[in-house]
Order: structure tokens, then C-alpha cells, then sequence
């Protein structure tokens, strides 16, 4: 288990390994994100993106999914998030695309008021098969501190 203490500015990681598939990224655009590019080729070829594309909101879906399968191998003390400081959409993700993660640690800060936790924010970026940047992130994470 990792606590506040075991994380260090300039720490990186790289993991996980998600699969788009088009039946997945039709279904989420249809409960989420219902926009016509998500849901049929014919009118994504009207648009930027050319052909069928994730949404924007599912490729932060697929992201956390990586991050919580990582954490099964990689165990963390988080507890959870107050949320993102910045997040872009760099370029489409389209089904049959592989992403993965890749993660730099930017900040760790103890709470002053709460002496059992802190935070650590990291930079976080989402490649493709082609090691092209789709999406990027930075996070804020809570993290228990190491228990006397």
C-alpha cells in the first residue's frame, strides 16, 4: 500500500491497456452523450472527426477504468478526488483504438488541517496505439498518510 509519503515529485507511471470498441462507444453516447458523431458514421463523415468517435466523456470513463485496474496491482491509501484542475480532448478516439496511461507527479501537499491525509496532483496524459496524445489531465487526488 502507497501512502502520501511514499509519493515524490517526477514520479512516473505508465499503465493500462482499454480496447474501444464501437458497440461500447454507441452505447455510452446513447445513455450520455447522445450527439449524432457518436452514434453513426454517416453523420460523423459531416464532421472533424470523419468517421464514428468517443465521446469525450466516455474517454474519461475508459481513463478511470484503467486507473482503477491499475490500483488492483498498485495499491493506493486515495480516497478519492476532489476533482481535475484542466482536462483536453487533444484528438478523437475512435473504436478499435488501444489507450493507455501515462502519469507524472507534479505536487504533494500535506493537509494543514487534516493530519491523517494530504494531496497529490499529477499530470496525467491518455495515449493511443500510435502514441499519440488524445487526452490530458491534471488530477488532484486525496491520500491517506502513512499511519503511526
Amino acid at each position: 500500500m502507497l501512502y502520501l509519503e511514499d509519493i515524490e515529485v517526477g514520479q512516473k507511471a505508465s499503465f493500462g491497456r482499454y480496447e474501444v470498441t464501437r458497440e461500447e462507444v454507441i452505447a455510452f453516447a446513447s445513455k450520455y452523450d447522445a450527439q449524432p458523431f457518436h452514434l453513426s458514421d454517416e453523420a460523423a463523415a459531416k464532421t472533424y472527426f470523419g468517421r464514428i468517435a468517443a465521446s469525450g466523456w466516455h474517454t474519461c470513463a475508459m481513463t478511470m477504468s484503467m486507473i482503477v485496474e491499475n490500483g488492483k496491482t498498485n495499491p493506493m491509501a486515495t480516497m478519492g478526488s476532489p476533482g481535475v484542475d484542466e482536462l483536453r480532448w487533444l484528438r478523437p478516439v475512435y473504436p478499435g483504438d488501444t489507450l493507455r496511461v501515462e502519469t507524472l507527479i507534479a505536487d504533494v501537499t500535506p493537509s494543514r488541517s487534516k493530519p491523517d491525509i494530504g494531496t497529490f496532483k499529477s499530470d496525467l496524459t491518455v495515449f493511443n496505439q500510435g502514441d499519440v496524445a488524445v487526452m490530458r489531465m491534471k488530477t488532484i487526488v486525496l491520500i491517506r498518510r502513512r499511519p503511526a
